[in-house]
């Protein structure tokens, strides 16, 4: 072979190489980057954990859609947490440790999230937590997209005192967000000068709550307020109905249901019943009809979308903003990152508070209609500010409160039983 022949061989190859270098769009044959999802397929959460996970690819998918991240695409790496805490720490550590995710977007329950907390400070790693929550907590390695108690619980209280009554039963699931909130509910009730007379707990996915709802039916309150979680719900609002209450007789305004809730629900006998969110689906902007139209034409013209869902998928959104500036999916340079996004959510305009990496967000009272779907009766102003320590309490004494729960639970963040 000539000289000149090898020469050639030589220069096409080189030029080959940097076509395959510089002509092809960033990203093609670049190795994924790894996300986690954690959350609940299974158990008494999955009827409310399972479409959060859909919420949380649709924004993966948009991302990807767009080229990525740093011209790299995302790749779901999706986890159950089984509805049980000692699984989502299992999780959690697999997902860090060895599926080797840059983040974790997850968890349901508060008990969740206690548990796997001390694993992603471990590893200073970063969870995005889409729930609304009791508050009483701040970590770096979390960024909360679901309400503090102030951008929920509180002003839904206010507005029941206001428009439906002045006594309170309070029922609710047995683990620590429940409890932590109908504190705040009692101290906030007590301010206002109404009364409750009545507060109890039913175990996570118990499904017997025939004994409650004669306790109910025994104090007359005139409003029931709702923080059990998972299908418990099913059996709960069944149990009223049985027992003659409804909704014109007791209005029950709710905390952890929402449009898809209602799927597994007879919404035709919820109808009039309320709950407290920061976004409905019914939420009348063109963000949110294009988000909506996006999640249907994904996952069916029947699917329905709720708060927690959104959250999910804000955070996706935040995530994304905040490695794109950092020029990195490190989770340090991300977490430093994040703390000054802002996002055009469905939910309207919403940013991450940078002292408490909460979200600020505006709270809506939803009615019950009987297809599912609510009538939104009452709006913030505009976004607000986040307060996770409810002034009820010093910062001091509401870790106390917690610690003596985690403690009369045996070391664990819900009762077992």
């Amino acid at each position: 072979m000539s000289k000149n022949t090898l020469l050639i061989i030589f220069l096409v190859v080189l030029g080959a190489a940097g076509w395959l270098f510089y002509g092809l769009p960033r990203g093609i044959g670049a190795e994924p980057i790894k996300v986690g999802i954690l959350h609940s397929l299974t158990g008494t959460m999955s009827i409310s954990e399972k479409s959060v996970v859909d919420a949380t690819l649709l924004a993966i998918e948009e991302i990807n859609a767009k080229g990525g991240i740093l011209g790299r695409k995302l790749e779901a790496i999706v986890s159950d947490g089984k509805s049980d805490s000692p699984t989502f720490a299992r999780e959690a550590e697999r997902l860090i440790t060895q599926e080797k995710v840059t983040v974790v977007f997850g968890c349901w329950t508060s008990a969740s999230r206690k548990t796997v907390r001390p694993i992603f400070e471990k590893y200073k790693h970063l969870l995005f937590y889409p729930l609304q929550y009791e508050g009483l907590e701040q970590s770096t390695n979390i960024i909360y997209t679901g309400a503090a108690p102030n951008q929920q619980i509180i002003p839904a209280v206010k507005w029941a005192f206001d428009n439906l009554g002045k006594k309170f039963f309070l029922v609710a699931s047995d683990y620590v967000f429940p409890h932590a909130a109908n504190e705040i509910i009692k101290a906030q009730v007590v301010a206002l000068g109404g009364h409750v007379v009545g507060e109890e707990y039913l175990l996570l996915g118990s499904k017997e709550a025939k004994g409650i709802v004669r306790q109910i039916k025994a104090a007359r309150p005139d409003v029931i307020l709702n923080t059990l979680n998972g299908d418990t719900n099913i059996v709960f609002f069944a149990e009223l109905r049985i027992a003659g209450i409804t909704p014109d007789r007791i209005p029950t305004v709710s905390f952890s249901i929402g449009e898809k809730e209602l799927r597994s629900m007879n919404p035709k006998t919820m109808a009039g019943d309320y709950t407290a969110w920061n976004y409905f689906q019914s939420v009348d902007s063109s963000d949110n009809h294009g988000f909506v139209r996006r999640f249907k034409e994904k996952f069916g013209a029947d699917k329905v979308l709720n708060d927690p869902m959104e959250a999910a998928y804000i955070g996706v959104h935040l995530w994304a903003q905040a490695a794109r500036d950092a020029g990195s999916t490190d989770p340090i340079a991300v977490r430093k990152a994040v703390l000054d996004q802002s996002f055009n959510a469905p939910e309207g305009i919403v940013h991450v508070d940078p002292e408490t990496h909460h979200l600020w967000k505006t709270v809506r009272i939803g009615k019950i209609k009987p297809d599912g779907q609510f009538d939104i009766v009452w709006t913030s102003d505009g976004p607000i500010r986040p307060t996770p320590f409810p002034p009820y309490r010093s910062k001091t004494e509401w870790e106390i409160f917690l610690q003596d729960l985690y403690q009369r639970w045996g070391q664990s963040w819900a009762n077992s039983g």
